[in-house]
């Protein structure tokens, strides 16, 4: 047997097209490396208001007159886009300050322009928007970032001293189960104020900014779901363990400083080694699965291997065995070469950083080293690219047909995840048990909710050796059978 494999392995290494696809695998991946690298240096920006826009915007608003009925809404609307594109553009693109002109000075100046052009014009409220507006510019120009979380958090306090009066004299057991919400929400808020203010957290679009905004908005998801979890879906409680992995994992990033998101490193590329690269993988295991047989058909040195002191069981299991080593070289090469590329572009500092991952089970975040997680997620997809490669041997050997068997089992591939996303939608229970809903362990990890209920990993794990075996069977009796005579 492993005579066999070996002269298996020798022919396989003595094609030319096993070393091309390789050079056509490392080019890729340079590609893949080098446009992460690009998009990464672009670093994180708000909408660009360009000066053409601005101008067809003026073109627009002058085509417009605010005191027809018609034309008074929509004379706002641009009015207000214009400003607030006016005031926009006097700073970078990624400047912080165009987050406050989004979120508060836009919310003044429509108010404002509604004001002043609206059907019901009101002079006074326009003076006091004035300064209001005038006031914020000045601080935008001060650089003074503190001013505006020093007010959301006035804000965030005063709410919660409303809410909190008003839940003391309600009564009706609705309303205050619905204060009670609100006050958590504007605890949320007051807790993300606090925090920006003593981390020095400046707005803008860096990683802590953006895990602090989020955090707030994932706690806030978090609250509103548990107040009904006790009577949620199957696809509600999904959602929910959603918003809770997103809210820890921000919480994280805030408590650590580690900006765990950022792909744009060899530990994201090594993380993600496996989605990124999948299809790679697959592409050169289907074509040696799906030829490793039907070539010696088709070129009738079968009649060579057949004479030799060896069973037909064990010729065709030694191909198979072949496969599944080619299998977990292609693997190790891949990871190889990402490793190479990876730390000349982005170097190998990031590799130090942990994997971090929010563990249902023990309802807490794990951290991994990134090797370790790579090799649970390989681990969990096994199964997926064993059955592809059974798929591929199974076709080849019993249709002799390289093209037949490489393009059945790249197309398997390529519709899994659609078939799993009807089967989902449509919530048909009996296809839980069918191969692509069973083949990726990875929905199982960390205590995750799989893809639909009653599923769990053994029964997994039976489910795809079940169909493992009902692809081999066949295989061996039609290849013991086989006639050569004619070949």
């Amino acid at each position: 047997m492993i005579n066999l494999i070996k002269n298996e392995l020798i022919k396989i290494f003595k094609k030319k097209t096993i070393y091309i696809t390789l050079i056509l695998v490392l080019a890729f991946i340079i590609f893949t490396n080098v446009m992460y690298k690009y998009s990464g240096a672009q670093g994180n920006y708000y909408f660009e208001y360009s000066q053409e826009y601005i101008n067809s915007l003026k073109d627009e608003l002058a085509k417009l007159d605010p005191n027809e009925i018609s034309d008074n809404t929509i004379y706002i609307d641009i009015k207000s886009e214009l400003d607030i594109a006016e005031i926009s553009s006097q700073f970078e693109a990624d400047a912080w300050q165009r987050q406050i002109i989004n979120q508060k000075l836009g919310t003044y100046i429509r108010e404002k322009n509604s004001n002043e052009y609206g059907l019901e014009k009101d002079p006074e409220k326009v003076q006091e928007l004035d300064t209001k507006i005038q006031q914020i510019m000045d601080k935008l120009k001060e650089e003074d970032w503190k001013y505006f979380a020093e007010e959301e958090l006035k804000e965030a306090e005063a709410n919660l001293e409303t809410l909190e009066n008003q839940k003391a004299i309600a009564v009706d057991k609705q309303q205050i189960a619905s204060l009670e919400n609100q006050i958590e929400n504007a605890k949320i808020d007051k807790e993300a104020a606090e925090y920006r203010i003593n981390q020095n957290i400046k707005y803008g679009a860096d990683y802590l900014n953006q895990a602090l905004t989020d955090y707030k908005t994932w706690a806030k998801t978090v609250n509103d779901q548990k107040q009904n979890l006790a009577n949620f879906t199957y696809e509600e409680k999904q959602q929910y363990n959603t918003s809770v992995e997103n809210m820890n994992l921000n919480k994280y990033i805030l408590d650590t400083k580690i900006d765990i998101n950022n792909q744009e490193s060899l530990k994201g590329m090594i993380q993600n080694l496996i989605s990124q690269y999948g299809i790679l993988i697959v592409v050169i295991i289907v074509m040696i699965a799906g030829t490793i047989v039907s070539e010696e058909f088709n070129k009738g040195t079968i009649k060579l291997l057949l004479v030799k002191p060896y069973s037909r069981k064990k010729i065709l299991l030694s191909k198979f065995i072949t496969s599944i080593i080619i299998l977990v070289f292609t693997i190790s090469v891949v990871i190889i070469m990402e490793l190479i590329v990876g730390g000349i572009i982005f170097g190998f500092d990031s590799l130090s950083e942990p994997v971090v991952r929010y563990n249902f089970n023990t309802q807490s975040i794990q951290e991994l080293n990134v090797f370790a997680y790579l090799g649970i997620q390989i681990l969990a997809q096994m199964p997926m690219l064993i059955l592809l490669l059974t798929l591929a041997f199974a076709i080849s050997t019993i249709f002799a047909n390289n093209a037949l068997a490489i393009t059945i089992s790249l197309l398997g591939y390529m519709s899994g995840m659609i078939i799993n996303q009807l089967i989902i939608l449509y919530n048909l229970k009996p296809m839980k048990y069918f191969v692509t809903m069973n083949w990726d362990l990875t929905q199982f990890l960390f205590g995750n909710l799989p893809y639909m209920q009653g599923m769990n990993m053994v029964g997994s794990i039976i489910i795809d050796i079940v169909y493992l075996v009902i692809m081999l069977i066949p295989t061996l009796i039609i290849f013991k059978k086989k006639n050569i005579k004619n070949i």
